[in-house]
Parts: C-alpha cells; structure tokens; sequence
C-alpha cells in the first residue's frame, strides 16, 4: 500500500518539533542552601550513647527458649510495657515475645527516631557529640526532650546548668528510683565531656 502525502507532512512535522527534555534537577549542597534550608542536619547518636542507653536499659527479661518477653514499667509495676532494649508503644503488651534481631532492629530505629527529636530541639546550638548522646539517653528513658528546662538551658548555651537538670529527672511513678539516679549521673558525666 503507498503512503499518502499527508503521511510524509506529519513524519517531516515531527521530525521539525524540539525533542523532549527532562529539565536538570539542582540539588543545593548544605554548605550552599542557604536560608532556604534553615533546619540543621539530623545527627545520629554515637557508639557512647548507645553503650549508654544499652548499659541501662538491658535487653530484659530473656527466657530459656532465647526469646525476650516483655515485662511491666519498673515505676509503676504495669504501663507502659516494655520489651527488649526498653522499647515501649502500640503493640507491646504482656505476654509479647521478640527475638534478639527484632530487639536490635527496634534499638536502631528508635534511637534514630529520638536522635531526630533531639536534633529538632536544640536546633543550631552548638552541640558536642558527647552531649547529644547524652541527651538522645535522657530523651529515650523520658521522651521529655522538648519540654525539659535541660533543652533550654542547653540551647542558650549554659551548658552547666543543663548539665545540673539531668538530676532532677530521678523519679518514676512518684518515687525515686536508684537505677535512674545512676543512669542521670553517667548521662550529666557523657553531657560535660
């Protein structure tokens, strides 16, 4: 069958339209973004941190069968529930059971969780790492970050009444409890490093 004219018209009138060009994303790097990227980098917490929180909240409560059942808040003899690395939330309730990987797996992700939590509430102060581990600790065992005078005295930069707050976060379920008057004492130590 012969092609018509108006075959080769259309064929020539596409040839002749600009091909399609996906336009460049530009990526800005953090040294070079400017105003327009004003939230700081979200840190990690470091290997002392994490020695710290593993130090105090133990992986709990591992039965024969390797396995690690969840058991009730030391303060309050109940809720919240906590299982492995002193995981706590929806879903953990007596009688759960976790293998060692999914204690490790819930470490890490909810040390990244509190690590950005911190990161958005000291904002741009200036922050050893030793102080960040210190307070992504503090954060994991009280989940106070943002409420805490310790954040504020830190963020304006008086770093030793910051320190001093850490101490005045000892009491569970109206009472004061030694294991986190220890765990207080190593965060302030971690904190003035």
């Amino acid at each position: 069958m012969p092609f018509s004219l108006d075959f080769f018209d259309a064929l020539r009138r596409m040839k002749a339209r600009p091909k399609c060009t996906v336009p460049a994303i530009v990526v800005k790097s953090p040294a070079t973004a400017g105003p327009a990227n004003p939230r700081p980098a979200i840190r990690q917490i470091g290997p002392a941190g994490i020695v710290l929180v593993k130090r105090f909240e133990g992986c709990a409560r591992k039965r024969t069968d390797g396995c690690f059942g969840a058991y009730p808040d030391p303060g309050s003899g109940g809720h919240p529930w906590t299982i492995g690395w002193g995981a706590t939330g929806a879903g953990i309730v007596q009688g759960l059971v976790w293998t060692q990987q999914q204690c490790d797996e819930r470490l890490a992700s909810d040390l990244a969780r509190y690590a950005a939590e911190v990161s958005a509430a000291i904002g741009t102060s200036p922050t050893s790492a030793a102080q960040f581990d210190a307070m992504v600790s503090f954060h994991y065992n009280t989940g106070a970050i943002r409420r805490a005078t310790l954040t504020k005295l830190h963020r304006a930069g008086d770093h030793a009444a910051a320190s001093r707050e850490f101490g005045k976060w000892v009491q569970a379920g109206g009472r004061r409890l030694p294991g986190l008057v220890r765990r207080r004492a190593a965060e302030a130590e971690l904190y003035n490093r």
